[in-house]
């Protein structure tokens, strides 16, 4: 009995992990990052940088999963059209990600519903499986992951 409740209570913190990865594979995400470490790093609160260089092009993309979009309080180059997205709802799951990734004017523009709306990201990943695969490997260094494998570590 104890050990059914320690791994509901494992199922249950890592269900609560926001927007967990679907369909990409989080190694090959930690390599198809490279692409994205020109202008993005990956930094965690306690400052260690996990991917990426000292970059401040884009936005520490650290803890992405679940965030609102054009949040993060340590940048301060966010797009309008971004910004105003995630004051409208927009929250970053794997299907706004890669979406976004893939065009992110033309997702600005469908999802504000504004012909005008510009990204301010002018990369655009190519594939969409690399799209996939960054969004495991982000949500598999995200903090919502590493809280639910120390919860079910620690029980």
């Amino acid at each position: 009995m104890k050990f059914e409740i320690k791994a509901l209570a494992a199922i249950a913190a890592f269900a609560a992990a926001p927007a967990l990865a679907q369909e990409g594979d989080a190694a090959a995400g930690e390599k198809a990052f490279n692409q994205c470490q020109t202008c993005h790093v990956i930094v965690d609160d306690a400052g260690t940088t996990i991917a990426g260089r000292n970059a401040k092009t884009g936005p520490n993309l650290f803890g992405v999963p679940g965030r609102q979009a054009g949040t993060r309080e340590d940048f301060n180059g966010y797009g309008k059209d971004l910004i105003a997205a995630g004051e409208s709802g927009l929250v970053w799951n794997e299907a706004q990600f890669t979406a976004y990734t893939k065009d992110p004017t033309a997702f600005l523009k469908e999802y504000t519903d504004n012909s005008k709306a510009r990204g301010k990201m002018t990369y655009k990943v190519r594939k969409e499986e690399d799209a996939h695969n960054i969004w495991a490997y982000l949500v598999s260094v995200s903090p919502a992951a590493e809280e639910a494998a120390e919860e079910a570590a620690t029980n």
